[in-house]
C-alpha cells in the first residue's frame, strides 16, 4: 500500500475540495481507495487469524465514505480530510475503527456516544461488575498502549437516573462514551510495520472490546 500517495491525494483535495476537482481526479481517488480496500483485505485475513470470533468484512464494506453528509452538515467541506474504515464489524456492536487524516491518524475502539439503549446495558453492565471493566482499562498493557479511555468532555456531572451517587464505580457511569485510541504519526505509517503496529493495538483492545460487546449484546 503507497501510503504516501494516499496523504498526497487528502492534501490535494484539502486545497480543492469540490466536486468539480473530485470529477477530473476519480481516477486518482479510485486508484488510492482499490489500494486501501486490498491493504483491508489484507489486515482482514491477518486479524482473524489472531481472533478466533473475528468477524471478517471485505474491505468495500469496511472503508468509510469519503462524502461528508451535508444534508445533515450543510456547513462542512464536499469531502472529508480522511479515509475511515471498521473492521470486525459484527451487526450491533462497536467495530474496530482506522482513520487515516489530514489532522488525526488513530485505531479505535469501543463506543462513542452509543445509542441510549446501548449506553444503559453498558452502565448494566459496569454496575453488575464494573471490578472486571476496571481491571481490563487498568492494564499494564492498555494503560501503555491507550494511556486509558478517551476523554469524555460530555459526561454526567452527577450520576444517571437508577444509580447512587456513591456507587463504587460512579467515575465510569457518568461516561456517556466508551473508547480507547491510539494516535499514529504520519512517520508510523508509512514504517514497514505499520500493520504490525496496527495487529498489536487490535489485540491489546479486545478484551475492552468484547467487554462492552458483550454488554450491549446480552
Amino acid at each position: 500500500m503507497n501510503f504516501k500517495d494516499l496523504f498526497e491525494f487528502l492534501e490535494t483535495l484539502n486545497n480543492n475540495n469540490s466536486k468539480e476537482w473530485m470529477d477530473q481526479n476519480r481516477s486518482w481517488y479510485e486508484q488510492v481507495k482499490a489500494d486501501y480496500v486490498l491493504w483491508l483485505e489484507d489486515l482482514d485475513e491477518e486479524l482473524s487469524k489472531v481472533d478466533p470470533d473475528y468477524f471478517s468484512l471485505p474491505g468495500k464494506k469496511a472503508i468509510n465514505r469519503i462524502n461528508n453528509n451535508l444534508l445533515f452538515h450543510p456547513n462542512k467541506p464536499t469531502y472529508k480530510d480522511h479515509i475511515g474504515a471498521g473492521l470486525d464489524k459484527r451487526p450491533q456492536t462497536g467495530d474496530f475503527y482506522i482513520h487515516l487524516g489530514l489532522e488525526e491518524i488513530f485505531v479505535a475502539g469501543g463506543f462513542y456516544k452509543p445509542k441510549p439503549d446501548f449506553l444503559k446495558s453498558i452502565r448494566e453492565a459496569i454496575d453488575y461488575n464494573g471490578d472486571e471493566f476496571k481491571k481490563i482499562i487498568n492494564s499494564r498493557s492498555f494503560q501503555k498502549h491507550f494511556g486509558g479511555l478517551m476523554k469524555d468532555e460530555d459526561q454526567l456531572k452527577t450520576a444517571p437516573k437508577g444509580f447512587p451517587q456513591d456507587h463504587k464505580h460512579i467515575d465510569l457511569l457518568r461516561l456517556k462514551s466508551f473508547a480507547a485510541m491510539k494516535m499514529f504519526t504520519p512517520q508510523e505509517v508509512l514504517s514497514a510495520d505499520f500493520k504490525a503496529q496496527v495487529i498489536e493495538s487490535y489485540q491489546v483492545l479486545l478484551p475492552f472490546r468484547r467487554y462492552l460487546n458483550t454488554a450491549v449484546t446480552v
